[in-house]
């Protein structure tokens, strides 16, 4: 489980909304967010200083008393996860924000960045100690315990940590899968069908996996990925579901689903095509005698050579080297480092624009606010206090009309279009870079006669443990 705590910020709001705020921290802005507020350190402040000095008759920038400790003006969380659960800052922001959502509702003001910097992943999360509609937040020994069992019972459905289950019930588990096995509806064989149905949609094992919880699915992933139902009770590591769907297997089926292996030799001595074909016609022969793993390309289709995955593989790498003209193990490591240096590139310029296409949706939504309000002719108090909320932060970046407001939502389109370019760019670059990297990893081991020998011990082993379990 995650490790929360809390501070309380009695002073300088606007130094700690900076602190967590920080490019360097944040994979320049990346994961943050906000919620009632804009996601940078000004107007964040400024929001907070009207909401709190509304609701609580004091000053938000006050200095210290010389007694007594003062107001908290705001409360810092510091969610914590522990290395070993390979959380990924994608997942700890997600994290964070159904957490803050979860635990203060949706009409606080907060201010989530996901810090990147140390080993392990860690979320920080400032609330103003006033809500919107003047609830107020404290920090106390009760409300931490209460805030702790938020955060656990959050990351729970995330599949940080399986739920302890009651002593007995593991052989009942094991009976329901038996039975639902019988009627061909076990919740292994689910997973599988789910997987091969979403694997021809995708680009990536991330993207599999995305898709796999959009669907209902609860993803764990750490040394092995696991995957749970809906319903189901434990979770299953994908690699207990057959060699189909090991994490390499998954792998392996997305990247080189689309590439062809309409293989054309050229008449020009290339060493790494000539040790491409004598391994291909090897692994061919491992496969037709039975001296490997069987690894199906397509999952629902008889195994035979023909429809084996690791045949498949080299096969299409092999086409990818004639496709591309590669002569030599130099020549690829220098596309390898081109390609890496134009993702790089692109990720930089994609990663600034989606931080500015998240500030033009915060500007776009106080925007629309203000407007919608404006043309009221009798407000709420609540309604009062985020019209003048809207028309402060309308003021800070130079919005004082309608026609500022429609300028501002061309910008947005037009970010939006960029963004759409630049992910495109963005995802076959790292595509080709991923296939390049395979095939050189691939090669390392054909060079070093590895290859083949690596397939007949894997075959060797998985005999052997088929034997014990007898």
């Amino acid at each position: 489980m995650p490790y929360v705590k809390s501070i309380s910020l009695r002073t300088t709001v606007n130094k700690s909304l900076a602190y967590i705020l920080n490019p360097d921290k944040t994979e320049d802005l990346l994961y943050t967010t906000s919620l009632n507020c804009l996601t940078n350190a000004k107007d964040a402040y400024l929001s907070m200083k009207t909401v709190f000095e509304h609701f609580s008759g004091e000053k938000f920038n006050a200095p210290l008393p010389t007694e007594g400790k003062g107001s908290v003006k705001a409360i810092h969380y510091i969610q914590s996860f522990d290395p070993h659960d390979n959380i990924t800052p994608e997942q700890a922001h997600r994290i964070a924000k159904a957490f803050a959502r979860k635990t203060f509702g949706d009409d606080c003001q907060v201010v989530i960045a996901t810090h990147t910097d140390r080993r392990h992943v860690h979320n920080h999360i400032i609330i103003n100690t006033y809500s919107l509609t003047g609830q107020k937040f404290n920090d106390n020994w009760t409300t931490r315990k209460k805030i702790r069992e938020y955060s656990d019972r959050v990351c729970l459905a995330f599949g940080i940590q399986p739920i302890v289950t009651k002593k007995g019930y593991g052989k009942n588990l094991a009976y329901n899968e038996w039975e639902n096995k019988k009627q061909g509806t076990s919740w292994k064989e689910k997973i599988r069908l789910e997987i091969d149905r979403l694997i021809g949609t995708v680009k990536n094992l991330d993207e599999l996996l995305s898709e796999l919880e959009a669907s209902g699915y609860t993803i764990k992933k750490g040394k092995y990925i696991s995957v749970k139902a809906p319903k189901q009770e434990r979770f299953v590591r994908t690699k207990t579901l057959g060699e189909d769907y090991t994490e390499e297997s998954l792998i392996s089926r997305i990247r080189w689903r689309d590439v062809g292996t309409s293989i054309t030799l050229s008449g020009e001595p290339a060493p790494i095509r000539d040790d491409y074909v004598r391994t291909l016609n090897d692994v061919t022969e491992l496969a037709r005698t039975g001296r490997k793993i069987q690894r199906k390309r397509y999952h629902s289709e008889p195994y035979s050579p023909e429809n084996d995955l690791d045949v498949y593989k080299i096969s299409a790498q092999l086409s990818i080297i004639n496709r591309d003209n590669i002569h030599s193990i130099g020549e690829l490591e220098g596309k390898i480092q081109r390609l890496k240096s134009e993702c790089e590139n692109a990720r930089r310029e994609l990663n600034a624009l989606i931080v500015k296409q998240e500030k033009l949706e915060g500007l776009m939504e106080q925007a629309e606010t203000y407007f919608s309000l404006a043309d009221k002719s009798e407000l709420s108090d609540t309604e009062q206090l985020s019209l003048k909320i809207c028309r402060q932060t309308l003021q800070n970046n130079s919005i004082s009309d309608r026609s500022d407001f429609e300028r501002l939502k061309a910008v947005q389109k037009e970010t939006d279009k960029k963004i759409a370019v630049l992910k495109k760019t963005f995802e076959d670059c790292k595509q080709m870079y991923d296939i390049y990297m395979d095939i050189a990893k691939n090669y390392y081991d054909i060079s070093k006669g590895d290859y083949v020998s690596k397939l007949i011990k894997e075959q060797k082993k998985q005999t052997i443990k088929n034997i014990n379990k007898i």
